[in-house]
């Protein structure tokens, strides 16, 4: 097999070891407590200061490594991703293990859109969706399986074990991406100045699938942040089975991240997504009936798995697929995804609050309505911007 398609494979195993750490870190909450002699809240605050810094660095480092080769990019990516969990594991205090987070938090934020970007430039065009899709793919199968495999390492042993495991996991990376990525000029290395590396801002084609990832993955999360509480009729608090619906959800994901990318390469991305958004609220819209009994509660988690997860790789698909700027516009994306999974629990904790558990439903399928109305529009200009290019 040639280097290039081995490239998108290893680039999905680092965006696995990448997105693991800010996932695993929910898990570790009360080790990291009991470690650093703080309140539970108070260690929660490193999933968010993750998640801003990545959101923010993402774009910010995307734009200023421009330049660069995207391998370059990648091992400086992982560099840092490797001293911020190697920092956190002999990390004494909390505000050195924020610090170190920060630090690993930018490495995140900027290898997943790079990797993304160099996996679709090495393949054929036809071939782009599933190359998207191995790499998101590896963000699925964090969640799946990379989130509880960390926590279960803490557990019986301690919770740096699972950050020194994760620096020596981007360590293996690091070496791979060095033999098995070729330098590949990217579609966007010969930027030059701020406001021509920054022009994705103002570009209202890029605005309208940026609102959509925000939107949609808001709406997304919604129940899934919350799923403890959908199901609390047919789990009844039985932690077992509510993990049993999470990794059939998760299971169903990496599926679905696969068969999404296969329906990009063939049929473009906007179908995809806007099957995916009329799918995913018959889901929230039945969720009444479905929430009702474990067996019920199953198969409609497979089915958000598979749909909902079959998102990311056809919305990134038609970003690619603007060209120009695409690290950035891919970093941008990212970025939305990161703030709609905060919006998701401050939405949700609000509408619980103050309509109950009930309205998380009807609020994430409202949310549904408009990303597919954004979704509508943002085709609608890419179209509008080719006919007049055409003239």
């Amino acid at each position: 097999m040639c280097r290039s398609a081995q490239a998108p494979v290893l680039l999905g195993i680092g965006a696995f070891v990448v997105g693991t750490c800010e996932l695993v870190l929910a898990g570790l909450l009360p080790e990291l407590a009991r470690s650093l002699g703080i309140a539970v809240a108070t260690a929660g605050q490193v999933v968010t200061i993750f998640g801003v810094t990545a959101a923010i660095a993402g774009p910010a480092l995307a734009a200023a490594t421009v330049r660069r080769g995207p391998q370059r990019v990648l091992l400086l990516a992982l560099i840092f991703y490797l001293l911020g969990t190697a920092l956190s594991s002999a990390a004494g205090s909390f505000v050195l293990l924020l610090g170190a987070q920060v630090l690993a938090a930018c490495g995140a934020g900027l290898f997943l859109p790079t990797a993304t970007v160099v996996a679709a430039e090495l393949v054929e065009q036809e071939r782009r969706g599933r190359a998207v899709a191995t790499v998101t793919t590896g963000m699925t199968v964090a969640i799946a399986i990379g989130a509880p495999l960390g926590t279960a390492l803490a557990a019986v042993t301690d919770w740096r074990v699972t950050m020194a495991t994760l620096s020596a996991l981007a360590l293996l990376v690091g070496v791979a991406v060095l033999r098995w990525v070729p330098q590949v000029r990217t579609s966007d290395h010969d930027a030059m100045g701020l406001r021509q590396r920054w022009a994705p801002l103002v570009d209202r084609r890029v605005l309208a699938l940026l609102v959509t990832t925000l939107v949609s993955f808001t709406a997304i999360y919604i129940p899934y942040t919350y799923i403890s509480v959908v199901l609390a009729d047919s789990t009844r608090g039985n932690g077992l089975w509510l993990a049993a619906v999470m990794s059939v959800l998760g299971i169903s994901g990496i599926a679905g991240n696969f068969l999404a990318g296969r329906l990009a390469d063939r049929f473009g991305g906007r179908p995809v997504v806007a099957g995916a958004l009329l799918g995913l609220i018959a889901v929230f819209v039945l969720i009444p009936l479905w929430s009702t009994t474990i067996a019920t509660s199953l198969l409609a988690a497979a089915a958000y798995g598979l749909i909902g997860f079959g998102v990311t790789a056809p919305q990134t698909y038609r970003i690619l697929a603007l060209g120009g700027r695409t690290s950035l516009t891919v970093a941008l994306n990212g970025a939305a995804l990161y703030v709609a999974i905060a919006l998701s629990g401050v939405l949700g904790g609000v509408a619980v609050t103050v309509l109950g558990p009930n309205s998380l439903g009807p609020l994430a399928t409202a949310g549904l309505v408009l990303a597919l109305g954004t979704s509508e529009l943002a085709h609608h200009l890419t179209s509008n911007s080719q006919a007049t290019a055409r003239t």
